[in-house]
């Protein structure tokens, strides 16, 4: 029997500001505006969420905020991994404590250790925790991996269920489907370009950034299997445009034009200029046209 936290399209949340505070309004509707539109999870205070710009108080009213409006429709994974274990430890007791349904743990980063150190950093938090956990592997951000033989021994752990896969490599996730019991352990894409392939070499779903403000047409990719590839067709061109700087700057630029928050980011994140911001405008709204047609 199949058992995963959710299978599909989860959405990594950005965190809206209007005049430098975090915009709960925003965040009620964007909660409502993801669900209505087929969103199966929502990610709360990782990477996308600008995680190291908000503080202790800001996380927990996101998350809060989330939860309610919510109302248990979806289930709701906060970012709690740091690359102190002890840190992490007490995000995650709290983010338990205000109803979180799992937890995403990325691989320390600057602090970095071994396979055996993060086998250690994982099974601690996780086990002092006793929630679902999704591990994060995205070594571009962090200059280290969870080695496969590494993944096979977590997966043993009862309460770690699931991965964020950002390495690109389908040779990487074809050696976990060897070997991990993937009916018990869910793998997710973490890049919003490979879904197609991703899907179709048996994965269980994606944790989207471009979803914030597309999330019924990137839902439709993983339900309607016959017409992925042109359905994602366009989508890959707006992805494209969105490469112009790095995560999440273009996508809160999107999500100011739909009316979650004003176009700010947190330093050491800077806007797009008024030239990339023209540019990116132009081919989302070409995407909302032919979304219409």
């Amino acid at each position: 029997m199949m058992s995963h936290i959710f299978e599909g399209t989860g959405v990594a949340l950005i965190t809206p500001f209007t005049n430098g505070e975090v915009d709960y309004e925003a965040i009620k509707k964007q909660v409502h505006f993801l669900i209505d539109n087929g969103i199966q999870s929502i990610v709360v205070n990782g990477t996308t969420a600008e995680n190291p710009t908000l503080t202790e108080a800001e996380k927990e009213r996101i998350l809060t905020t989330v939860i309610e409006e919510n109302a248990q429709r979806v289930p709701i994974i906060v970012g709690t991994g740091t690359n102190n274990t002890q840190k992490s430890i007490e995000a995650s007791l709290r983010a338990k404590a205000l109803g979180a349904d799992a937890i995403m743990l990325i691989t320390p980063y600057y602090l970095k250790t071994s396979q055996r150190g993060l086998v250690a950093h994982f099974e601690a938090i996780a086990n002092a925790t006793e929630l679902p956990v999704v591990l994060y592997n995205v070594p571009s951000r962090t200059n280290s991996t969870i080695e496969v033989d590494t993944l096979v021994r977590l997966s043993q752990n009862p309460y770690i269920v699931a991965l964020k896969d950002a390495t690109n490599d389908f040779d990487y996730l074809a050696e976990i489907q060897q070997r991990v019991d993937t009916d018990k352990f869910a793998l997710y894409s973490g890049n919003d370009d490979n879904i197609v392939s991703y899907y179709e070499q048996g994965g269980h779903g994606v944790i989207s950034v471009v979803a914030n403000v597309i999330p019924k047409e990137f839902q439709q990719i993983y339900t309607n299997a016959k017409d992925r590839d042109a359905q994602f067709e366009p989508i890959a061109t707006l992805l494209d445009a969105m490469s112009i700087d790095i995560n999440p700057i273009p996508i809160k630029y999107l999500a100011a034009l739909e009316g979650f928050g004003q176009y700010e980011v947190r330093l050491p994140l800077v806007p797009l200029n008024d030239k990339e911001q023209q540019q990116l405008k132009a081919i989302y709204h070409q995407f909302k046209a032919g979304v219409r047609t």
